[in-house]
């Protein structure tokens, strides 16, 4: 598929104050693209948009949030002119059993990653329409894969998967296209996070290579801005995702089986799981609800 060129360009990143959302940003703008930034963390917000190459603002809203998010396209059309590119990137984690989660903090995960990331498209798809423009879905390898300890964000980006699927079929005879980006574990706050559990770190250290790795940031998002370039359907962050799409009916019994395994060694430490979100995006998502 051909590269669109990003020069003049309006792309809209949610969750840009940190992580894979700022980074995409910084090398958006490098390829000429105007910058809008969304999310939480309005001083690190605007400390990203004066480090851009290229115009940037920002807006400080939470996805989850129609009415905020739907002012944001308004406004972001106004600043531009018009809306190229979105990418829902915006995403929250939490971990444990579920059986002693933290329901708020379980439910806030389904919320932000696959509510909000449904929020934004129903804010700018009437203005990704406009300019035939390109919505890209972030979701994980734990759309592909399901896996113990991880029942909220599996579940969330199973959805999204699912959502950006249903509406690439809605939208694509207007001119939009859409796609699902794909993850493994990569080196930001949220995966920083997790990792500081014992447990949490210990239970990702025995999946099978090359799950079991934590990749560094940049690689997997310039592969994200060679996704978007060319407008795919499917963008991997690591190479070898492509491959999991091929087995990913085994995977389910797979993980069931070796999972009991898993969780029965750990079983005496599970309790001493943290139970909110993780890592410092978690912890601005919290300190907005006054949590």
């Amino acid at each position: 598929m051909s590269k669109v060129s990003l020069e003049g360009q309006v792309a809209v990143v949610t969750g840009a104050a940190r992580g894979v959302g700022e980074l995409l940003a910084r090398k958006l703008s490098a390829r000429g693209a105007k910058i809008a930034l969304v999310g939480l963390e309005p001083d690190e917000l605007k400390q990203v948009a004066g480090r851009l190459h290229s115009d940037a603002d920002w807006w400080h809203a939470d996805v989850t949030d129609h009415e905020a998010m739907a002012q944001v396209a308004r406004e972001v059309k106004d600043r531009f002119g018009k809306v190229d590119i979105v990418v829902a990137n915006a995403g929250v984690a939490t971990g444990g059993p579920l059986v002693d989660s933290d329901p708020v903090a379980w439910r806030r995960v389904i919320e932000v990653n696959l509510i909000g990331s449904a929020v934004t498209g129903r804010a700018f798809l009437p203005v990704l329409m406009e300019s035939r423009g390109y919505l890209l879905q972030i979701a994980s390898l734990a759309a592909i894969t399901p896996a113990p300890m991880m029942s909220a964000y599996c579940a969330s980006k199973s959805g999204v998967e699912a959502y950006a699927h249903s509406l690439r079929a809605e939208v694509g005879y207007k001119g939009v296209k859409v796609g699902v980006g794909y993850l493994s574990w990569t080196d930001t706050d949220m995966v920083r996070g997790a990792d500081q559990d014992d447990v949490m770190r210990e239970l990702r250290q025995r999946l099978p290579w090359p799950s079991n790795k934590t990749y560094p940031l940049g690689p997997a998002v310039d592969r994200i801005v060679d996704g978007i370039e060319r407008r795919s359907a499917h963008v991997y962050a690591q190479w070898w995702l492509r491959g999991m799409q091929g087995i990913r009916g085994y995977l389910p019994a797979l993980i069931g089986t070796v999972g009991q395994r898993e969780m029965r060694r750990f079983e005496g430490r599970l309790g001493h799981v943290p139970k909110g979100l993780v890592g410092a995006g978690g912890a601005a998502d919290e300190s907005v609800r006054g949590r």
